[in-house]
This record gives C-alpha cells, sequence and structure tokens, in this order.
C-alpha cells in the first residue's frame, strides 16, 4: 500500500455552485496550511480540531487570493480513508477547481489514482471490499429501490451475512484439524452426522443469497420489459399510457409499429426498460418480417413478457403462437379494450397457455414437469385494462411489485446479491459445501471435509476482501471515479 498523500476533485467537473478538493494522507494537513489562510492572513491548519471546518483564503505562489473557502479536516483514522484528510468546498468553477488542485499537488501532494480513496478505506480496514463496491453502487444508483439496498450493503449487511456464515465454517474446520492432531482427546467418531446438519444450514442459508441474485439485478438494472402481442392488439397505446405522452405512434392500421421503440419508465421505485415490438402476426410484408423477428429475439431475453390481447376479438392461430413463444417467461397477461364489449376472458386465456402446454414436446415432457408448468400457469397474472380510459394501471403496478418482489421491499431484515461478483462466490461456495456433503455420503476421510470447507470459506472471503488478488482490487477500484 502506498502511503503517500494523494488529492483529486470530489465534486463533478462541471460549473456549479460548490466544487470540493480531497487531500488525504499524512501530510495533507501541511500540504494544505501552504495555500490555505484565515480570515486574518494566517496559516492556521496546524492547530485546527479535527472534524471542524473553517472560513478562510486559498492563495497562490505570491500570496494572491485564488478562492474565498470554507476548509474541513478530519484526523484519520476518524475519517472517510482512516487517514488525515482535508476537504476544500470551493465555488464549483472547472478552472478554478482546477487551479487550486495543482496548487495542492504542487505544494507535495500526487494525484489520486480513480477510486483510490475509497481503496485506502479499504485497506485501512475501515470497511471491506462489499461495503466498498456499495459506494460505488449508491453513486450509480439509477433508483430508489437500487439506492436503499446499496446503503443496506454499504452499512454492512451483506458483509455481516458473509462473516457469519465463514465463522460457522471456520469453527468446524479448527475442529476437524484439532481431532487429527490430538486424536486421543477429541474424538470424530459421531462428527459426520454433526458436520451433515451443519451443512444443511450453511446449504440453506446460501441458497437463500443466490435467490435473491435475480432480483438483486432488476433492484440495480431494471426489469428488461418486452410488450408483445397482435397487430392492433393496444400494445403502443399500453406503452403511451404508462409513459403518460404519446411516444409511440398509434392508428386504426394494424402493423404500424414495425420495429423496436425503447424507453425507460419508473413505477413504485422500480425501473422499467419497455420494449415496444412489432405486432406478431404471419406476413408477406418484408418489413414487416424483419420487426417480427425482432419481436422474437427481445423477447427471449426478456426478464418480463407484458402480452396484449385483444379482449374484443376471439384468440386466433397468432396469439396462439404468441403463447407458445412465451410459455417459459415471466409473463403478465393485459386483457385490452375492456371499454368494448369482451369476448376473451381470464378462463379463455389459461385454457389457450393450458393448450399450448400439451402440445410443446408432449412426447419430451415428463410428469412432474407438466404439474410444475400447469402449477405456473394456474398463477398467471391476467389483469383487465383499457389503454384508451387509462383502466388498470394501479394494478399492473402492484401485480409488478408482488412477481418480483412479493410486494413491499425492505432492506431492513432481507440481504439482496446485486454484484455478479458475489453471485459467482456464492456459488464457487455452494460448490465447494456439496463437495463435503458427497465426502460424507462417500465415508471419504476427514481430510476431505478440511479442504472443501476450506475452499467454501476462502469463496466467502472473496466477497469482503479477506480472499482476494491484488489485481481483483486494482481492477474493482479502478472502476470508480477519479475524486472517490
Amino acid at each position: 500500500m502506498r502511503t503517500d498523500t494523494i488529492a483529486a476533485i470530489a465534486t463533478a467537473l462541471s460549473n456549479s455552485g460548490i466544487g470540493i478538493v480531497r487531500v488525504s494522507g499524512k501530510e495533507a494537513v501541511n500540504i494544505v496550511n501552504q495555500i490555505y489562510r484565515d480570515k486574518n492572513g494566517h496559516k492556521t491548519m496546524s492547530a485546527m480540531e479535527s472534524h471542524t471546518i473553517h472560513y478562510g483564503f486559498i492563495v497562490d505562489e505570491k500570496g494572491e487570493t485564488v478562492d474565498e473557502v470554507m476548509v474541513s479536516f478530519m484526523k484519520g483514522p476518524k475519517s472517510f480513508t482512516a487517514e488525515d484528510t482535508v476537504e476544500i468546498n470551493c465555488h464549483g468553477g472547472v478552472l478554478l477547481l482546477n487551479r487550486i488542485l495543482e496548487l495542492v499537488i504542487k505544494s507535495g501532494a500526487r494525484l489520486a489514482e480513480p477510486g483510490e480513496f475509497t481503496k485506502r478505506a479499504f485497506l485501512n480496514g475501515r470497511i471491506d471490499l462489499s461495503e466498498a463496491e456499495a459506494v460505488m453502487d449508491i453513486i450509480h444508483a439509477q433508483n430508489e429501490l437500487a439506492l436503499k439496498s446499496s446503503v443496506s450493503q454499504l452499512k454492512g449487511a451483506v458483509s455481516s451475512k458473509i462473516k457469519k456464515l465463514r465463522e460457522k465454517i471456520i469453527y468446524e474446520i479448527a475442529f476437524i484439524e484439532s481431532a487429527l492432531d490430538d486424536p486421543e482427546h477429541i474424538s470424530l467418531e459421531e462428527y459426520p452426522n454433526h458436520l451433515k446438519e451443519v451443512l444443511e444450514i450453511l446449504l440453506y442459508e446460501v441458497n437463500i443469497l443466490l435467490s435473491t441474485a435475480d432480483d438483486g439485478k432488476i433492484l440495480r438494472e431494471g426489469i428488461c420489459t418486452v410488450i408483445v402481442g397482435k397487430p392492433n392488439a393496444g400494445k403502443s397505446s399500453f406503452l403511451n399510457l404508462l409513459l403518460g405522452e404519446n411516444k409511440a405512434i398509434v392508428t386504426d392500421i394494424a402493423g404500424t409499429t414495425r420495429d423496436v421503440l425503447e424507453e425507460h419508465i419508473r413505477l413504485k421505485g422500480m425501473d422499467l426498460n419497455l420494449i415496444d415490438t412489432a405486432g406478431i402476426r404471419s406476413t408477406e410484408d418484408t418489413v414487416e418480417k424483419i420487426g417480427v423477428e425482432k419481436a422474437r429475439e427481445y423477447a427471449e431475453k426478456a426478464d418480463l413478457i407484458l402480452y396484449v390481447a385483444d379482449s374484443s376479438v376471439p384468440l386466433d392461430e397468432n396469439d396462439r403462437e404468441i403463447i407458445k413463444m412465451i410459455a417459459s417467461k415471466k409473463c403478465i397477461v393485459l386483457l385490452n379494450k375492456t371499454d368494448l364489449e369482451s369476448v376473451v376472458t381470464e378462463d379463455i386465456i389459461f385454457e389457450a397457455f393450458c393448450e399450448v402446454l400439451e402440445n410443446i414436446q408432449e412426447e419430451n415432457v415428463k410428469k412432474d414437469d407438466e404439474v410444475q408448468k400447469e402449477d405456473r400457469f394456474r398463477e398467471l397474472k391476467v389483469l383487465k385494462v383499457s389503454a384508451k380510459e387509462s383502466i388498470g394501471i394501479e394494478e399492473f403496478e402492484k401485480t409488478l411489485q408482488d412477481m418480483f418482489f412479493k410486494g413491499e421491499i425492505s432492506f431492513e431484515n432481507e440481504v439482496y446479491i446485486t454484484n455478479l461478483r458475489h453471485k459467482e462466490a456464492l456459488q464457487d461456495t455452494k460448490n465447494a459445501l456439496l463437495m463435503v456433503e458427497k465426502s460424507l455420503e462417500d465415508n471419504m476421510p476427514e481430510d476431505f471435509y478440511s479442504i472443501d470447507l476450506m475452499s467454501a470459506y476462502a469463496s466467502l472471503g472473496s466477497i469482503i476482501g479477506e480472499e482476494v488478488a491484488d489485481d481483483l482490487v486494482e481492477e474493482i477500484f479502478s472502476k470508480f471515479c477519479m475524486g472517490k
């Protein structure tokens, strides 16, 4: 770890009311003292008490005033980096910020690398790696739920859970090693039964964390939502209703939408990346064919399908083709045009899905799989809406939240895995624990238990930075902005 004093502009490089130049390291006070003067023209940085802020001026080499400032001082280890830290709060002009940073560097500081302030906080033990990554997530949060999740992780929600799992594992490793070293006093005769119970608990808790990874990805990136349906079913009208403006062209002519239209909205704190597609039907029109193929491609990659069906006309072969295409996806069926006389009901939709189920590679589907799919279709979300009359939006919002987050989301007692690196480490942990379970089943020597338990322990340690290579640390912090 480098221990020299670093400096950087900690606010966005754009003209604004206030800007901050941050300085951190053992020489931070002495460096800023060279260019700071209080209202009486005195150098007073060295006399400041920790966690205080002072009014004064930044001066250049000639003693001329550069800017009127407020300077705050935080003595290590009670600072973000756990080092002596000085922040110069000045006016937010780009030229001015760069001028003050230049003076700080000329006085003995080094320009910080991207993420180096947070990296020093990690290396100095103030935060662990998962909390450091949460800092970046907070900066890039695009919605309220993502922000709450990131703050929860910064407060230690993930690291606390991981540390508890590691404590359980290291206890078992220590017991095994002690018994192998001192078999006369520590018996392993009944130990396999005990370890099996511990493994059940560990695997259950790891699986719970892994089960949140998809929700965590959605919290962070938003729900990739693709709107499909026949031409003239009201897809574009429903998109316009969600957006609150007429972004998509709507006419009585079937097949108006030929290409993909992408928009972004926020509902109940969730981000929806909405994709309106061409109406799916058999057609000889070359351009429309391309649009239909694009619709199929986007539907395949979607987190959620909104299948808009015209409730005023009977289902046809095009509807059945759509149902076949989305049968395995998370889906909400929107029975649109309920302001007209309806001929398509929830029961008809359910029957259509079941009919498609029976025809999908029936000879290759096991009975158990049939039951599972049948149960899934019984829970199929079918909503009555009218894009024209703005009916059904509130129920749609509630259904959406129930589908993805089981109602209200709370980060007080629940941990969400939002980081792909964490998910992969947890999967490695699970695999290692399953290897221990296999060794127990095969009556392998106790050494094998210890090896795989240590592997699980190391995988969990990589999440919080206790078992992580230097190059990975460098890669993680290189993605941070310069002043963080």
